[in-house]
């Protein structure tokens, strides 16, 4: 159910897309994030630190794309949000001291460190994949490629990366 909770402002933005385009899609995500935390906050809920840096993202780069007229904005946000999740897996490893992955997902699952060191730097490089083949699309196709790639594309390209990581897990892993 929390996939699909996460999914809503893609969706919503790929639809309105498909009616309404660019500058509406972007609105449209841009009210879906802020009432996404609103509901949150509103039920009690913990508010992670990863959907604070996405609705900052989204408001920032969205708005820049509505107030300059300039799509190129909102076609940079999920480059942008990658390369911060990446970015605090390495910082989070190199100079916290602290295997970020293993934090989240340490509850669930006994793994031997060197399996969690493996797990964390796959997501890193996973990561930053996706930041460039963000750019490449948005830059190099035109913005209904692009959209659809946003939700066809990377989702696909996540969901490979999670079973992918599922398979390997599954070799290593106790469970807690």
């Amino acid at each position: 159910m929390k996939i699909l909770y996460d999914l809503l402002p893609i969706v919503l933005f790929f639809v309105a897309f498909k009616m309404a385009g660019i500058y509406v899609a972007t609105a449209v995500a841009i009210v879906a994030s802020i009432l996404q935390i609103a509901w949150l906050k509103l039920r009690g809920k913990r508010v992670e630190g990863m959907q604070w840096a996405g609705l900052v993202i989204i408001v920032v780069f969205g708005g820049m794309t509505l107030i300059l007229h300039d799509e190129s904005f909102i076609k940079l946000k999920p480059t942008i949000l990658y390369s911060c999740f990446a970015i605090a897996l390495v910082v989070g490893r190199l100079i916290m001291k602290r295997n970020l992955i293993n934090a989240m997902m340490g509850k669930q699952l006994q793994l031997p460190g060197a399996v969690w060191e493996r797990l964390n730097w796959a997501w890193v490089g996973f990561f930053i994949f996706m930041a460039v083949l963000n750019l490449v699309v948005a830059h190099n196709f035109p913005t209904e490629t692009w959209v659809n790639f946003k939700l066809f594309g990377a989702m696909g390209l996540t969901l490979l990366f999670v079973i992918a990581q599922a398979l390997y897990l599954s070799k290593h892993a106790k469970e807690a």
